[in-house]
């Protein structure tokens, strides 16, 4: 599970993205501002973007859009 402060992280990212002029990854038209562009894509799961949490044991762990770990 993602927090609230990765979530902002990762849709305020990709709204720049967006903004300085990259594809959107919508399945359908949409939204046409990049902060609401960028909410639908997180909603939607289809960003490829991952979430490395390092812990102070030394461990790391991956988490994708949705929360889940991959490593």
């Amino acid at each position: 599970m993602l927090t609230r402060f990765e979530k902002a992280r990762i849709k305020s990212a990709r709204a720049l993205q967006i903004s300085m002029g990259a594809p959107t990854l919508l399945k359908e038209e949409g939204p046409t501002d990049s902060v609401d562009v960028a909410e639908a894509e997180f909603k939607e799961g289809s960003l490829p973007i991952l979430v490395v949490r390092r812990h102070p044991s030394g461990k790391e762990e991956e988490l994708n859009v949705k929360g889940e770990v991959i490593g």
